[in-house]
């Protein structure tokens, strides 16, 4: 009667318990599922709100830039080039991108100037119809923004070797067997020297996984976003978002191949960011034993040699929709913007009201030029003559790159695009800042000579400013009109007015004019056709008050300098 009484109480004891336990299970469940749907509402309207604006963000260009360096383009341009148009800033106020891929595949884009624009517009336009669909294309495409999806470049790169020697490799392989069949002799056998012999497998197991894990560690990380890169695809191709080919298909089905073993990674990636995961802890014990990383390593490396292109194909899809939709947020974020016209005929630019998209209210101004005249702009310092011509190269980068310019018209022909903007001294070298400027004009001679099938665009600033007078002139002079002459289109600022008149009939002049107001230089950053004959630099150094002999002198020998050059 009483052992019937306590199995009695203690099976409802135990009932008791489970039935407590199940709804507290379901209850963190749902509260579980309760939050993922806020958080991933949450970042649906961060999405929404953030729409059309530049992200302010820190980012590495050492890890950017690693696709451009895998990438390769032969119309890429140049280093120095980037430079003088700030492209690290430009490309700063672009990037709307949600994924490191579309990071760095936008940023090799605005590098390539390719030119080609295949469905370019109807894919942003079929992509960006639906706000509300496009928000979901930029949340899921947002599972790529881990850092570690910056080194996925690096598995389609190149082709990949083992970390471990052949004999090493073959005790990697078949290990886990070893293990496993000391640990079932010793269910059976009680013996010390199969305890021994276990012991002495932990310990080299022990050894080999974390003494190869600093050699695998990139593998380790990029394989594991290798994983996430197909879950994200696959997504985009069920829901029509990348473009029906039968290469994407078939680079998916590939690589799916590879899902069971990059899922090792992931847990990896897991005891990494949480190290306190007792369960994740308890796995990386068991990876350790049984030597899974390494065999999977050796197993995924083998895999990724055999699908390289299908990575690559893989990433660049992925990238693409993501550099498109990033494209379609700057439109929407700029005062105005036009597409280029490449059909223009092809000795002539026509460009209306093209502004800076870095300058805050910034001045538009317009142009129409050829290849047969060089176009000359002067002006004082600040008026916004290096602006102009800078924002003239940037905008044909634009064109060329993303579709895009900030201005209401654009025509032109494809052009490669040249500039000798920023120049120093290069002490390393034991360059002069003449000698600097000297062979970044000798190089852009070598690229755009006459048998060059695509003309360039060369924008100088200052030319030869580094050497005298005289030499500048005539160098600057001789220089100038080679480029034309092999029909490139030349934008040069300076304030040698000497070069209007040695160039004669194939310049013309433009200038930005500066104003005294209220004693102080007014600009209205408007440019203007012809030379103009303000005097107002001399009447600064008056109003500063430069003794009046100075200023006398200055003004009898400027008239005659006017006079001279009959301008």
């Amino acid at each position: 009667m009483i052992y019937r009484l306590v199995t009695t109480l203690i099976y409802f004891y135990r009932m008791y318990w489970i039935l407590l336990i199940i709804p507290l299970v379901l209850a963190v469940v749902l509260a579980f599922r309760y939050k993922n749907k806020l958080d991933i509402a949450k970042k649906l309207d961060e999405i929404k709100d953030t729409w059309g604006q530049p992200r302010i963000d820190h980012r590495n260009f050492n890890l950017i830039n690693r696709y451009l360096k895998v990438r390769g383009d032969e119309n890429r341009i140049s280093p120095e080039t980037a430079i003088d148009l700030d492209l690290d800033d430009i490309f700063s106020y672009i990037d709307r991108t949600n994924s490191k891929p579309g990071q760095q595949y936008l940023y090799n884009q605005l590098h390539s100037q390719s030119n080609k624009f295949h469905n370019f517009e109807e894919t942003i336009d079929r992509l960006c119809a639906d706000a509300d669909n496009r928000a979901l294309i930029e949340l899921k495409l947002n599972e790529l923004n881990n850092t570690d999806a910056y080194f996925l470049p690096e598995l389609f790169s190149k082709k990949h070797s083992s970390t471990f020697s052949p004999l090493l490799e073959a005790y990697i392989r078949f290990s886990p067997f070893l293990v496993i069949g000391v640990i079932a002799s010793l269910f059976f056998v009680h013996n010390q020297g199969m305890l021994l012999l276990f012991l002495c497998l932990l310990i080299a197991n022990a050894v080999i996984h974390y003494t190869n894990k600093k050699n695998i560690v990139t593998y380790t990380h990029s394989l594991a976003q290798l994983l996430v890169l197909y879950n994200v695809g696959q997504w985009l191709s069920d829901n029509e978002v990348l473009p029906e080919s039968e290469a994407i298909a078939q680079s998916l089905s590939r690589v799916s191949k590879l899902k069971k073993a990059l899922g090792i990674f992931n847990v990896q990636n897991k005891v990494n960011n949480d190290p306190t995961d007792i369960s994740l802890l308890f796995t990386e014990w068991i990876k350790m034993l049984f030597m899974m990383e390494a065999r999977t390593f050796i197993f995924s490396i083998k895999k990724v040699n055999e699908y390289l292109e299908d990575i690559k194909n893989l990433f660049e899809a992925v990238a693409e929709i993501d550099m498109l939709i990033s494209v379609k947020s700057v439109r929407e974020g700029l005062p105005y913007y036009c597409l280029p016209d490449f059909n223009s005929i092809d000795d002539e630019i026509i460009i209306k009201d093209i502004y800076h998209p870095l300058i805050e209210n910034c001045i538009a101004n317009s142009i129409v030029s050829d290849n047969k005249k060089v176009v000359l702009v002067t002006g004082s310092n600040m008026s916004g003559k290096t602006t102009f011509i800078r924002a003239v190269a940037l905008n044909a980068l634009l064109a060329q790159t993303i579709h895009t310019c900030c201005a209401a018209a654009y025509r032109s022909p494809a052009l490669k695009i040249f500039t000798t903007i920023h120049m120093s001294d290069d002490l390393d070298a034991h360059k002069s800042y003449f000698q600097a400027e000297a062979l970044s004009i000798l190089n852009i001679i070598n690229k755009s000579n006459v048998t060059e099938p695509v003309k360039s665009l060369v924008i100088i600033d200052e030319i030869f400013r580094g050497t005298n007078t005289i030499e500048r002139i005539a160098a600057a002079m001789s220089v100038l009109s080679y480029l034309v002459q092999n029909k490139n289109f030349v934008f040069v600022s300076t304030h040698d007015l000497e070069l209007a008149e040695l160039l004669g009939d194939i310049n013309t002049v433009y200038s930005f004019e500066e104003r005294m107001v209220d004693g102080k230089l007014s600009f209205d950053y408007k440019i203007k056709e012809g030379v103009l004959k303000n005097k107002n630099g001399i009447a600064v150094l008056q109003r500063l008050g430069y003794p009046q002999s100075i200023i006398d002198a200055a003004y009898k020998a400027g008239e005659q300098l006017w006079e001279k050059y009959g301008i």
